[in-house]
């Protein structure tokens, strides 16, 4: 008997692990402000409902990520189409996550108020059944590790100063010069990088990490400069269509980097690594998210630009 399975994730890179795999913001049409009586923006007549409907199990993975409100606005959307009281109305929610990992980004949150955000805070939890699991399947051969990370995450190793603990020393670059340290991390991350930048599984199996986008834009500038061939510059569009009343200076404009959006200068070239920042084809993988290789640049500089 063939059964139907919803497969969700918070973020495009994690849902496109699963096959079928879409952002739970995509799938269930969840609002991106949410309130404490949220509802999902689709009807009972949609096609969504209908999925839903005759879904037999709905998965969501990377839980810890996710605003408790999120989940409760879609337990309320199930109640409502198939006019219930139950929880999710009655179907297997099959959760996924670690809360000794990423939690919800609250913006200035305090972590009285990022700890709220959490389905532990839910009422949704009281009828969550818990299975652990007990093995590291992605630090199978350094067991060392896999045990400092459930120290750490478990707050049982030793700290200093409250809340500052001892990184291990084989995961350490010492005291580098601190004008040359981003250099040095580039080394160590992407060794010969020039030989290796048209390979996918090079380039997939390493990513520098920070938590400032600031940072990062920095980075990548480094990062494009160290790429091999001719660089492209791609600029983004400078004015406002729906205001007429006001003018805005075009230095303004094009010093604004919004969340989800690319500077307004784009430098690539090719080969380099890019992520996809809107959603174009989940049937095939393409969520938000996803990390791709660039290979090939069309137009001009003064010809075409990236929105």
């Amino acid at each position: 008997m063939d059964l139907i399975v919803v497969a969700t994730a918070p973020s495009g890179i994690a849902a496109s692990i699963m096959p079928g795999g879409r952002t739970a913001h995509s799938r269930f049409k969840i609002p991106i402000k949410l309130s404490g009586n949220t509802m999902c923006s689709f009807t009972k007549q949609s096609g969504t409902a209908e999925l839903l409907r005759k879904a037999s199990l709905i998965i969501w993975d990377e839980l810890a990520m996710t605003k408790r409100q999120a989940v409760e606005a879609l337990d309320r959307s199930l109640r409502n189409i198939m006019s219930c009281d139950i929880a999710f109305e009655g179907k297997v929610m099959l959760f996924g996550g670690d809360f000794r990992q990423v939690l919800p980004v609250v913006p200035r949150g305090t972590r009285a108020q990022i700890t709220d955000a959490t389905l532990l805070r839910s009422y949704i939890w009281e009828s969550v059944r818990r299975i652990r699991l007990t093995q590291n399947m992605r630090a199978q051969a350094d067991t060392r590790f896999a045990d400092y990370l459930l120290r750490f995450g478990n707050g049982t190793e030793e700290a200093f100063d409250g809340d500052y603990v001892w990184l291990p020393d084989d995961i350490l670059i010492h005291n580098p010069p601190e004008d040359d340290s981003i250099d040095i991390l580039i080394d160590q991350v992407f060794p010969n990088l020039v030989a290796n930048c048209t390979s996918t599984s090079y380039m997939c199996e390493r990513a520098i990490l920070s938590t400032r986008n600031e940072h990062v834009d920095a980075v990548n500038a480094l990062m494009i400069d160290r790429f091999p061939g001719k660089q492209k510059i791609f600029y983004s569009f400078d004015s406002v269509d729906d205001n007429s009343r006001n003018n805005y200076p075009l230095d303004f404009l094009n010093s604004i980097t919004s969340n989800g959006l690319p500077p307004h200068e784009l430098k690539v070239k090719k080969n380099c690594p890019v992520i996809l920042l809107r959603n174009l084809d989940p049937h095939n993988g393409l969520c938000n998210g996803t990390r791709l290789m660039l290979k090939l640049l069309m137009g001009s500089m003064q010809e075409r630009g990236c929105s």
